[in-house]
């Protein structure tokens, strides 16, 4: 089994660089050993109707919060 992550999705859907539709067409045409795994936050409906499992994370605790600010290739 392989797997194949794509990365924040649904921020190229945002800024028009894909479409709901071509997401969908790249699922079903996935090859059957491929295991992929799609990233990113606000998925279309459309999408989480098709997968097989979604999951929905959120902070729970962050330092932030203690004055650390974002680090750049961390969180910016």
């Amino acid at each position: 089994v392989l797997a194949q992550v794509t990365a924040e999705y649904e921020v190229r859907i945002w800024f028009g660089l894909l479409t709901v539709e071509e997401v969908l067409t790249f699922i079903e045409q996935k090859p059957p050993d491929v295991e992929l795994i799609l990233t990113g936050r606000r998925a279309p409906q459309e999408i989480i109707d098709r997968a097989d499992l979604v999951t929905e994370m959120r902070e729970v605790k962050h330092y932030y919060q203690q004055g650390v600010m974002a680090r750049k290739g961390i969180e910016r």
